[in-house]
């Protein structure tokens, strides 16, 4: 899972790219001080993992890891050039999913692009150059299916028809996302590779003080989940300087300062738990004394698929699944008592895999 992180300048990116990666990406108060895009890969925490450890004591354990992708900060006319223009857009292009960390916090310290804290005009200027980008996008392949269109074939038909009304829609204003599609329609699309049609997550960057409030009291934030529930996206709140704190915490010390402020969880924990959700993604686990390790795969995905993305040959040669799940493997202790008590199922290619399934395959090439 690839998550890039977008924003207009000084909405703290940087600061929350720290935080959660501990790449040290820099931080400074002026625009464009993010060129190149930073990259850093963090773990998903997975209690399970820890549970299997302790039962198996494994060589090593592995966890399913997210890699972040801090883009440099987006600005008025980016699509045309301005600023660092098509660059953002093109590291864009290449993420699973955005989050859009949006400012929702005054700090005469810090200074903001536009001068002003608008959190409702800030994602529109990063929309309106996502869409404009899109509609060179369209504009070209509606033009090449129009020329194709007297070979007869009926799907250049098909492109020409859907494009001009996907136009007529990024023209109003509204992200390809939004786009009420077929089947047949979505399959045509999403070849395009559009940027304004990957999912989003709105990171609502707070202030420390205003975290453990409610944000229907809070009005920055308020106006950032009108817009994500208008187009059916997610918003959490964050406070990215309090996560480069709890970062740099030891995990005990880190535990008691989350449960001081009231947050349960740290932000990278929520930011993680809400793109797998977004993106429909869940984990299964492998377990042994060589390793403990999580795999993380599509919902919906069958047992040879899941088989695939450990290695291609459980994929090719896969002739079944023995699967338990993980509540009935730490409720009985042992993968031999699940044996004895029949609770490991010997699944086909068939078997659509859930999550917190602990597999083993059994393949022959």
């Amino acid at each position: 899972m690839k998550l890039g992180i977008v924003g207009l300048p000084n909405v703290g990116k940087s600061t929350l790219f720290n935080a959660i990666t501990k790449a040290g990406a820099q931080a400074a108060n002026y625009p464009f001080c993010t060129i190149e895009p930073n990259t850093g890969i963090v773990p998903v925490p997975d209690h399970r993992l820890d549970v299997l450890a302790e039962m198996f004591h494994p060589k090593k354990v592995t966890p399913a890891t997210v890699e972040f992708v801090d883009i440099a900060g987006l600005v008025k006319g980016a699509s045309k050039g301005e600023g660092l223009g098509n660059k953002f857009l093109s590291h864009i292009r290449e993420v699973d999913a955005i989050v859009h960390v949006v400012r929702c916090f005054e700090d005469e310290n810090i200074i903001h692009v536009d001068g002003s804290i608008s959190p409702k005009r800030d994602i529109e200027v990063i929309d309106l150059e996502l869409i404009f980008a899109d509609l060179e996008t369209v504009a070209r392949r509606v033009d090449k299916a129009q020329k194709m269109v007297k070979s007869g074939e009926k799907r250049f038909q098909t492109e020409t028809e859907v494009g001009l009304r996907l136009t007529a829609h990024l023209e109003s204003g509204k992200p390809a996302r939004t786009f009420p599609m077929s089947q047949e329609e979505r399959e045509i699309v999403s070849g395009w590779f559009l940027l304004t049609d990957k999912p989003v997550l709105y990171a609502a960057n707070i202030a420390e003080e205003d975290l453990g409030k409610d944000s229907s009291e809070q009005p920055f934030v308020v106006a950032v989940m009108e817009i994500a529930k208008a187009e059916g996206s997610q918003v959490f709140t964050i406070s990215a300087r309090v996560e480069e704190e709890i970062s740099s915490l030891p995990p005990e010390e880190k535990k008691e300062f989350l449960q001081e402020l009231g947050i349960g969880e740290s932000g990278l924990d929520r930011l993680i738990h809400a793109s797998y959700s977004l993106l429909g993604l869940i984990s299964f686990l492998t377990a042994g004394a060589d390793e403990c390790r999580a795999w993380t795969i599509t919902n919906g995905t069958r047992a040879p698929q899941a088989a695939g993305k450990i290695h291609t040959d459980f994929e090719r040669g896969f002739i079944r699944a023995e699967v338990v799940a993980y509540d009935q493997l730490t409720a009985l202790g042992s993968m031999a008592a699940c044996k004895e008590n029949g609770l490991v199922r010997s699944e086909g290619k068939d078997y659509v895999m859930k999550d917190g399934d602990i597999v083993l395959f059994r393949f022959n090439v």
